[in-house]
């Protein structure tokens, strides 16, 4: 069976709709419906029920599915390889990063690309895990860089450890908690803000808090920009968890200040970086992950 037949299997499978999958397919829907006719008396299995509605897989419909997205993957990717092989190019880049590695480690490497290759087309989203991983996986990015506490495992994934970037929390100039020892108990009534944070640490601090057992630290705040969030704490009274790295700028303004949490455990982000198991990464995108490894262990403590 060819490799295009077996991309109208996938597309049907994802779309469930015969005159959709046609139309993502380029096809007119009876020539469509012909291939996955003539696929399924190849196979000698019928792949998908069509009594309903909305077309589902049959259990071998979906053993099918499952082999020739692999497939079809690795075709793409034995395409990508043979082409950046022959043509011996750098190649563009395209990666995603979290909100903790846009604040600390993007703007150097930004700036390495730019002045010692300014021929390569760079493109960059900056989001959280969830969003860069659905995109990692429809092939738009070739990697991205994330806190590994948001990561969930997965079998087509490669996740390899960057560095660790320890964290704190930080208040406006003149804030009430400023200069004194004081409690996670004592931060909520101010209202505490942050990126997307991990269900478990949540739930460590409050404990800490002393908050019911299973109940999460309250977040008043919910924001994957840092640069927002910044800059709320600056003109509010809300407080922030940050970066250490993140907030660099703000300490020697004198804008932010750093709160001595004394209950709080260590805070700190756990940077990886997510690829395509199977897919090599372009000259390019390897150098970038090199050059943000080096960043990452650079900042551990700064």
């Amino acid at each position: 069976m060819d490799l295009k037949r077996l991309s109208h299997l996938v597309a049907l499978a994802d779309v469930r709709h015969f005159g959709r999958a046609a139309e993502r397919c380029h096809l007119s829907q009876p020539a469509f419906s012909r291939s996955v006719l003539a696929a399924e008396e190849e196979l000698g299995l019928q792949l998908f029920n069509r009594n309903t509605p909305e077309v589902s897989c049959t259990d071998a419909g979906a053993f099918v599915v499952e082999r020739a997205r692999k497939l079809l993957f690795d075709s793409r990717c034995l395409e990508r390889d043979v082409s950046m092989y022959r043509e011996r190019q750098i190649g563009d880049i395209a990666f995603g990063v979290g909100p903790y590695p846009a604040a600390t480690i993007l703007l150097p490497l930004l700036c390495e690309l730019r002045a010692n290759y300014p021929g390569i087309n760079t493109r960059v989203e900056v989001n959280n895990a969830q969003y860069l991983n659905e995109h990692l996986r429809n092939e738009s990015l070739d990697f991205f860089v994330a806190d590994l506490r948001n990561l969930t495992p997965e079998s087509d994934l490669t996740v390899t450890p960057l560095g660790t970037l320890l964290a704190g929390f930080y208040a406006g100039a003149g804030h009430p908690l400023a200069d004194q020892l004081c409690t996670m108990a004592e931060i909520l009534p101010y209202g505490l803000a942050s990126v997307h944070a991990p269900q478990a640490a949540l739930l460590a601090l409050g404990k800490v808090a002393g908050l019911p057992d299973g109940t999460p630290l309250p977040l008043a705040l919910v924001c994957d920009d840092l640069h927002v969030l910044k800059g709320v704490a600056m003109q509010t009274r809300t407080v922030i968890a940050c970066p250490v790295a993140g907030v660099g700028r703000e300490m020697v303004e004198g804008s932010l200040v750093p709160l001595a949490v004394k209950d709080a455990p260590q805070v700190m982000a756990q940077l990886a970086v997510v690829s395509l198991r199977g897919r090599t990464l372009s000259a390019m995108a390897e150098f970038a992950v090199g050059f943000l490894g080096t960043l990452a262990r650079g900042q551990k403590t700064d």
